[in-house]
Formats: structure tokens, C-alpha cells, sequence
């Protein structure tokens, strides 16, 4: 069984759709847990609370990895990120049956994807995705780490990567909204 999720209810196929890297394609996991990050975008949350006007996509914010044991490892870049992206969202997690037409990412541990449309076996409601966040990282199956508890290095890294990130972001103002938004040292930068 594999795990893809969303905020559109009753999907009965999963239909491939273009995301960060151009490809039509349709994402699985087969950890349930893996699959709760994507119940809410923090950009697209970000500037629809504020009222951020914005017509085309939606860019991906996305803090996390893995460990070297392939367990997912959320990072806050900036206080109370996991709050403010999750608290309160509900979403679908939708399971699909493995089928020869779904392959294995090689970069990414326990993910697939598909570039067919995909029937789906079953779903679940999730009330709220913070709540299934804090749940799976109590019972170990991902670990997050709060922004208080970054390394030194980190936050430098994190800061140095948001600059850039910035700077390369002349055609996606959604993104750079949010930017400005969570981290104020970039206020000064255009």
C-alpha cells in the first residue's frame, strides 16, 4: 500500500500534476507519516491568510529530510514554523495498490511515483495535520527538530540558503512574499 496526500476531497484516481520539478507525476510513500508534510503548503498558506493575491502556482516550501536511517526529519527554519504550517489543517491521505506502472525514486527513501493515473483503494481524514505530526514523532516514526534547537551552523546554513533562494526567485512572487514574510533579514533585499 502506498500513501499520497491532499486537501481535495472524494479523489477517486490520482491524477498526475506538475510540481516543482516540471514533470507530470503523482507521489507516493509507503510510511503513512512521510506523506503528512504535504497536507499544507507554508507559502500557500502564508499568503492567502495575509491576502496575498497570487494566480499562478503555488511554490513548495519544504524543511525537511532524512536520517541516514530514512526516517523523515522535519527542520524548523524559523519559530513556531510547524505551528503555523500545520495547526489546524485538515487533509485526505489517499492509499493506492503498488502496481508495475508505479516506480521507486532513487533519491528520496520510501518514495514512488507514477506518471498514469492512479485508482485509489481507499482514504483517510486527517482533522489535523499538526496533531499527526506530534503523534508520529512521539511514536518515533519521524523526528522533528524545533528552530531553539538548531545548530549554530544550521541557522547560518539556513540563512545563506534563504538569501539565495531569494535572490533566485525573480518570477515567483508568492514565494518571495513568504520569504520576506518568515524571515525579516531578507526586508532589505531587492
Amino acid at each position: 500500500m502506498l500513501y499520497h496526500a491532499s486537501q481535495t476531497p472524494n479523489i477517486t484516481s490520482l491524477e498526475p500534476r506538475v510540481s516543482n520539478d516540471n514533470v507530470p507525476r503523482i507521489y507516493f510513500s509507503d510510511k503513512r507519516e512521510n506523506v503528512l508534510v504535504y497536507l499544507s503548503n507554508a507559502v500557500e498558506k502564508t499568503c492567502k491568510e495575509d491576502g496575498f493575491v497570487h494566480t499562478g502556482k503555488w511554490q513548495k516550501w519544504a524543511s525537511y529530510g532524512f536520517t541516514r536511517d530514512g526516517v523523515l526529519q522535519f527542520d524548523e527554519y524559523y519559530e513556531n514554523a510547524l505551528e503555523e504550517t500545520y495547526a489546524g489543517v485538515s487533509g485526505y491521505l489517499y492509499t493506492v495498490e503498488k502496481t508495475d506502472a508505479i516506480k521507486p525514486l532513487s533519491n528520496i527513501p520510501h518514495a514512488y511515483f507514477a506518471e498514469l493515473p492512479t485508482p485509489v483503494t481507499s482514504c483517510e481524514f486527517v482533522l489535523d495535520a499538526l496533531e499527526a505530526l506530534l503523534e508520529a514523532e512521539r511514536e518515533g516514526r519521524i523526528v522533528i527538530t524545533r528552530y531553539a534547537d538548531l545548530s549554530e551552523k544550521m541557522r547560518k546554513w539556513i540563512r545563506d540558503t534563504t538569501i539565495d533562494e531569494y535572490r533566485n526567485a525573480e518570477n515567483a512572487p508568492d514565494y518571495r512574499y513568504f520569504l520576506k514574510k518568515k524571515f525579516p533579514f531578507l526586508k532589505d533585499l531587492d
